[in-house]
């Protein structure tokens, strides 16, 4: 699909979850810098989606089927979002924990992605 583009998600989602990790250890929920971190990764995702759906549209074809692919993506784009919400209702380091999880979900989205497309899908 585009390889930079899912590597770079890996990246940020990895930090995102060191980053919101790190502040669970220390005992503190999700702050507004979070939020802004969660924001970035999430856009990323959502210029991972329209470029997924546009290589599909010009007759990309994933190695394990279009319909698992734009579930994956959509999985994707929802991962970080979703547990940002839920740490906006868990106001404890446990919200923090939430946003770390789903961060690490989202890089492991990302790996499985990667796999879905294959080489052939180019």
């Amino acid at each position: 699909m585009l390889d930079a583009l899912t590597v770079a998600i890996g990246v940020a989602a990895l930090a995102l979850a060191a980053w919101c990790g790190h502040a669970a250890w220390r005992d503190q929920p999700t702050k507004d810098w979070h939020f802004i971190g969660m924001a970035v990764v999430t856009v990323l995702v959502l210029a991972q989606l329209v470029v997924g759906l546009v290589r599909l549209a010009q007759g990309g074809k994933p190695d394990e089927g279009a319909v698992i692919f734009v579930a994956y993506l959509i999985g994707a784009f929802a991962a970080v979002p979703a547990a940002g919400m839920l740490s906006l209702t868990e106001r404890t380091k446990w919200g923090s924990v939430t946003v770390a999880a789903g961060a690490v979900v989202l890089a492991v989205l990302e790996v499985r992605l990667y796999d879905i497309w294959g080489t052939t899908g180019a």
